[in-house]
């Protein structure tokens, strides 16, 4: 569908990109020519799906360990990728999410789902829209939404208001910075069977006795 060399001279971070969807989507843009950059939590994951990248498509494709729910963590990453060259496009990919029923979470279970997926997003693009600004550089924000948006998810609402409060950001600065040549746009792709979706979103697919013992 896309001519090879099509990203070629574009530099891509995709946060959470060491598994999953995330991954996934920075081996087709290494396919198509892009610089790669993945940040995550855990650095050895993420150095095994970069290494497997470079020698996949001989391209370049660095890993950075940063938290994105640290805005101080995510500036100094920010700033190091900007030593070397700006960033094109930024793929908000990160977030977190389980099933729990709304009543019976506490705080810190909510917080522990807002963190990435709402602030660690926001921290993001704005580390990135600040410095493409200044520089009068043009950019992408991509950011990665769930259907959620418009239908609420029951047993998932942390999730649905963060993914609901990232499509209202992706509005509000698509006003606010498309003038200045920054694109903001999103996407709800939809399940994926991946083994960490899985996990938190089907827990009967960990145990095969999950659902008898937790009537919905």
């Amino acid at each position: 569908m896309f001519e090879k060399g099509l990203l070629a001279e574009k530099r891509i971070l995709v946060t959470g990109g060491g598994s999953g969807l995330g991954a996934a989507m920075g081996r087709r843009f290494a396919e198509l020519g892009a610089e790669l950059i993945i940040c995550g939590r855990r650095l050895d994951l993420l150095e095994t799906t970069a290494a497997a990248i470079r020698e996949e498509f001989a391209s370049k494709a660095l890993a950075i360990q940063c938290d994105i729910r640290d805005g101080a963590a995510v500036e100094a990453m920010m700033a190091a990728i900007w030593r070397e060259a700006p960033l094109d496009i930024l793929v908000n990919n990160a977030a977190a999410t389980f099933i729990a029923r709304t009543e019976q979470l506490s705080f810190r279970a909510a917080d522990a789902i807002l963190s990435p997926t709402l602030h660690g997003t926001m921290y993001c693009t704005m580390a990135a829209g600040k410095r493409w600004i200044k520089a009068g550089h043009k950019g992408v924000v991509l950011s990665i939404l769930s259907t959620s948006t418009i239908t609420g998810r029951a047993f998932t609402v942390p999730s649905a208001m963060a993914k609901s409060a990232v499509l209202a950001m992706t509005k509000s600065l698509a006003v606010e910075w498309g003038p200045k040549g920054i694109r903001t746009v999103a996407i709800a792709p939809g399940a994926f069977p991946t083994q960490g979706a899985t996990g938190q979103l089907r827990p009967e697919g960990r145990d095969p006795n999950w659902a008898a013992r937790n009537p919905m």
